[in-house]
């Protein structure tokens, strides 16, 4: 089970997310509580070193921006949250992940038809684009227009409901940021009982 740590801005959770076992850990450069500046991300991405994949999170920023940004900082990946294309997507410099509410009106077949290297399905948003860290009927992604191999599960996930997550879904990887958090900052126990519980429920 891949697990994804989003949100990262300080070199304490960017150090507890690699000790922990992540495999990726998220900036965001977007508009939101967790937004930081692109030199800071590369010193975070420096001190992580090259075991965890990074992730930028954009919404609806230029191609120019991003191709910057994914320059500057070592992105591995680039993760679309708004209205981008597909004919956008197609020109990222790195692999993308696309993120799609659960409650946009597509179907998942054209979710997955997106060309993008992973779907990540997240709840709907709140202030921000980028969920509302409240869960979502998990059982909608039984349906023959998922595909699994390609599927970010987002939205609500904390330590005490990821190992029923990932055995009701069995996606390719979880994404998680609030989940982790203590009053608002990231929460190094929770951080690793978060990584722990989803690979063992994977195991098992």
């Amino acid at each position: 089970m891949n697990v994804k740590i989003c949100g990262i801005q300080s070199f304490e959770a960017a150090s507890w997310a690699r000790e922990a076992g992540a495999d990726m850990i998220g900036f965001v450069f977007a508009e939101s509580s967790r937004k930081i500046p692109s030199e800071f991300a590369r010193q975070l991405a420096e001190a992580v070193g090259s075991d965890v994949k990074k992730v930028g999170v954009f919404v609806n920023e230029s191609e120019e921006t991003i191709r910057s940004i994914v320059e500057e900082v070592g992105l591995d990946y680039v993760q679309l949250h708004g209205d981008e294309t597909a004919e956008f997507a197609r020109r990222m410099p790195v692999p993308v992940i696309k993120a799609f509410s659960a409650k946009d009106d597509l179907s998942f077949e054209e979710m997955f038809a997106f060309p993008a290297d992973y779907i990540l399905v997240d709840s709907p948003p709140a202030a921000f684009r980028g969920g509302s860290g409240r869960t979502f009927d998990w059982s909608i992604l039984e349906n023959p227009g998922v595909d699994k191999s390609r599927l970010i599960l987002a939205g609500g996930l904390h330590p005490d409901n990821i190992e029923e997550a990932v055995q009701s879904v069995g996606p390719f990887a979880v994404d998680i940021s609030s989940g982790v958090e203590t009053d608002g900052r990231k929460d190094e126990t929770k951080i690793f009982q978060f990584v722990e519980r989803a690979k063992g429920a994977h195991q098992s």
